[in-house]
């Protein structure tokens, strides 16, 4: 696919190859400086906590738009297994998982996408080989912690939940920020509510994968200028799908990942959080978010939690 000059204008606009060292890659997460995540420490002020994920089980998400990525599979290796054979004495009982790592509530790694040859940071795409990717891989993500921000489109759009298609624009997210009362600043991890979610919970995985709300191409600048460290949505595809143009292909994961280093979530489960951030007016909290560290990997679950 070639790309239209306007992609690449947008490109240029939001690189960041080269702002930490040619031979960074964890990207935007170098905005997680000591002061943001203390600034996302001093949140943690009563005590409340909001598990994001989503449960992982063979009915999650996934309903095979994307080959191969397997919803969580787990099988018994053992049942109260007697460790000398003496069914008298101490048992264990073990498990096994299969599933795609990208399969539920996740990070994309940096790797996740190429175009043009190459990564994040200029690093050739021939570094992402059948056994996983050398440089950019969930691995280097390392810990993540810090002050998340809810920013609920749906809530300021006045509406539960966002139609499918809808494309979540700049002023939107001006207007869920002046809604939670805050400025997002350099090293903020954002959380973006949409409402798409809830057709999970009723069961419509077919709903919840097509059409679905999403970030717009209009968004991109907006994050850059603002610096965040990282950004998370309550959908499948994260940008709006189908996409805005036919001659660009999820261009919101090649300008992210590839140009900006910007890490990127999907599936994090937000209701509850928003339920409460609209009961309290509260939409700032301490996050943790450290993905499960897959060596080479180009994706990783994640059980993000918010505390209030």
């Amino acid at each position: 696919m070639v790309m239209p000059e306007e992609f690449h204008e947008l490109a240029r606009a939001v690189n960041n190859w080269g702002r930490w060292g040619p031979a960074d890659e964890r990207g935007t997460l170098n905005l997680l400086t000591p002061e943001a995540v203390r600034a996302g420490a001093a949140l943690a002020r009563h005590g409340r906590l909001f598990p994001l994920a989503l449960p992982l089980s063979a009915n999650g998400p996934q309903t095979g738009m994307v080959p191969g990525r397997l919803n969580p599979l787990r099988t018994m290796l053992s049942v109260n297994e007697p460790l000398t054979g003496d069914p008298a004495d101490v048992s264990f009982s073990d498990d096994i998982v299969v599933m795609g790592l990208q399969a539920a509530t996740h990070w994309d790694a940096l790797a996740h996408a190429t175009y043009a040859g190459r990564l994040y940071n200029g690093f050739p795409a021939s570094t992402v080989t059948a056994a996983g990717a050398a440089r950019c891989g969930a691995d280097k993500i390392g810990a993540v912690a810090g002050r998340g921000v809810l920013l609920d489109v749906a809530r300021v759009r006045g509406v539960d939940r966002l139609p499918g298609g809808h494309a979540i624009t700049a002023d939107d997210l001006d207007a869920a920020a002046d809604l939670a009362g805050t400025t997002v600043a350099p090293g903020d991890i954002l959380l973006v509510r949409t409402g798409h979610i809830q057709l999970l919970h009723a069961g419509d995985r077919t709903g919840y994968t097509y059409p679905s709300p999403g970030m717009s191409l209009g968004t991109v600048r907006w994050l850059r200028a603002r610096d965040v460290a990282a950004v998370a949505i309550d959908t499948l595809t994260f940008e709006v799908f189908p996409c805005e143009r036919p001659d660009l292909l999820l261009p919101v994961h090649l300008l992210h990942l590839v140009e900006m280093g910007l890490l990127q979530g999907q599936n994090f489960d937000l209701e509850a959080l928003a339920a409460d951030c609209g009961a309290d007016g509260e939409y700032t909290f301490l996050l943790t978010a450290t993905p499960e560290p897959f060596t080479g990997a180009l994706g990783a679950p994640v059980a993000p939690t918010a505390v209030k």
